[in-house]
């Protein structure tokens, strides 16, 4: 009889699935542990709290133990507000940023009806740093591994400004998030990195936003465990957790979207639901499964198309050769494109407004308003185009009543800046196939009008010669040549001159 190593035995033995909660004396028994916790640390000081929710599974579970354990204080010692904050990007997978958006709604209600002191508040970013006032007005490309613009100005900043108010106000802030060490290895490193700096038992310090610190109750839950709470404990707001979980279940199986306070969280597209236009992932998996899953949600196809346009190996053909300010970058003796082109921007815009306006003539009554870019933010492009970029023919207006039907409702720009579009064709014309000199004789026109109306017109030389320097080049081969002979002379090694060569012979 041959006997099998152990190693090959064990391969064959069907490994046992962990029953959740069942190292820990059962789901009761840890929900009064972590509630009775809360209940002390809560009234153990003044220091107000902030609650990341993102309407994920992890974030919910953290909200509902907070919630469960301010019901069982007595009114008088709820004397400390708890914010909960929660970041839309505008850009959130449109199911996901509806469910959050009612989510916060009832919750708001509930709150007041129970007499807790928890305030939701839905945090977006400014409009100077959206992602399509980045990608359409500024020219941003589609954001990649190692040009991520987006989870700074999306995320980052509108949860940080908001904690750092909290803290100016208060002194301190104490985070309450939904974050865990079976989410990944890297990210229980980090957490027990932070566990060895804790100032009290469940507290760790946070190093990105001082005076603030971190309690994350449900740090060594799985995802089992974080299901079964849900399914077994009712919300406490009155928003159905079965829901959340048919909304997981008509996609794919990866974690939710964290609210993201520093650049080593991982950004959502690394996450289960994220912003549909990420680029930063192969492909958006949940947005695909919910169309494959759902007919009634097949209304995100332009989103997906959209989104897969973006996301280009080679997109050097929609980018400006030159930096934003006129210059060449080389990459091992290759020059590395810019901003997106004039009409690169102008086509993207034209597809995000017939995306918006077929989703809204054919989807279901429910999102028949949706908004896939904001007024505020078309307003933002128009004046990045204008007086920024020197697009003098302003295009927006044209693109939106092309796509939409409708008028502009933004008022005329300052005649002394706008061109108009005749002279712009001659412009064009005059300048024949030449399109850098089209592009510098634009601008020089801008700048001339700009500085027409001003009483003192000091900075009108260097705007020029600025604008003269940015088109200085025959084309593109022209400028690639000057920046490798100027790159060069940098690296060229140094020969003695002529004063010292004649330092050393007599007087």
């Amino acid at each position: 009889m041959t006997t099998l190593p152990r190693s090959a035995v064990m391969l064959n033995t069907p490994t046992r699935r962990a029953i959740p909660f069942e190292d820990k004396g059962g789901l009761a028994a840890v929900v009064s542990e972590i509630t009775s916790e809360i209940r002390e640390l809560y009234t153990a000081d003044q220091v107000p709290w902030v609650v990341g929710y993102s309407g994920g599974k992890d974030s919910t579970a953290v909200l509902q133990l907070v919630w469960i354990a301010l019901q069982g204080l007595p009114s008088e010692q709820r004397t400390k507000p708890v914010y909960v904050i929660s970041t839309d990007t505008l850009v959130e997978n449109p199911v996901v940023a509806a469910w959050v958006t009612g989510s916060l709604d009832t919750m708001r209600q509930a709150a007041e009806g129970q007499g807790l002191p928890i305030q939701p508040n839905r945090l977006i970013p400014d409009v100077k740093d959206t992602f399509w006032v980045g990608l359409i007005g500024k020219g941003y490309p589609a954001p990649r591994p190692k040009f991520r613009w987006c989870t700074e100005r999306l995320k980052i900043r509108p949860s940080n400004s908001f904690i750092r108010r909290v803290v100016h106000d208060h002194g301190e802030a104490i985070l309450v998030l939904g974050i865990r060490k079976a989410e990944s290895q890297a990210r229980a490193r980090v957490m027990e990195r932070h566990e060895k700096r804790r100032v009290r038992d469940r507290l760790s310090p946070n190093g990105n936003l001082p005076n603030s610190l971190v309690y994350s109750p449900i740090e060594d839950w799985s995802n089992d465990e974080v299901w079964t709470f849900l399914m077994q404990q009712a919300n406490p707001w009155g928003h159905a957790n079965k829901d959340l979980l048919t909304m997981y279940q008509g996609a794919s199986s990866d974690g939710e979207c964290p609210l993201v306070v520093d650049s080593s969280t991982p950004s959502c597209g690394d996450s289960r639901f994220g912003c549909w236009t990420c680029t930063l992932v192969d492909k958006d998996k949940s947005m695909s499964a919910m169309i494959q899953n759902d007919e009634e949600k097949e209304w995100m196809l332009p989103l997906l198309e959209l989104r897969d346009e973006l996301d280009v190996a080679d997109d050097s053909h929609l980018r400006d050769w030159r930096k934003m300010n006129g210059s060449i970058q080389l990459f091992y003796d290759r020059n590395v494109p810019g901003p997106y082109t004039q009409k690169a921007r102008e086509d993207w815009l034209s597809k995000l407004l017939n995306a918006q306006t077929w989703i809204r003539e054919h989807a279901p009554e429910s999102v028949r308003n949706i908004e896939l870019i904001t007024m505020d933010e078309l307003h933002e492009i128009r004046r990045i185009w204008v007086f920024e970029k020197h697009e003098v023919e302003d295009s927006l207006p044209r693109i939106y009543k092309q796509e939409t039907g409708e008028d502009f409702p933004g008022g005329p720009l300052d005649q002394h800046l706008a061109v108009a579009t005749d002279e712009v064709e001659l412009l064009r014309e005059v300048c024949g196939d030449d399109e850098l000199h089209f592009l510098t004789m634009r601008e020089l026109l801008a700048v001339e009008r700009k500085f027409r109306t001003m009483t003192r017109r000091s900075g009108l030389f260097e705007a020029l010669e600025k604008t003269i320097k940015k088109g200085y080049y025959a084309d593109k081969e022209d400028a690639v040549d000057m920046a490798l002979r100027n790159q060069h002379n940098k690296t060229a090694p140094m020969l003695p001159g002529l004063d010292e060569v004649s330092a050393d012979a007599s007087a």
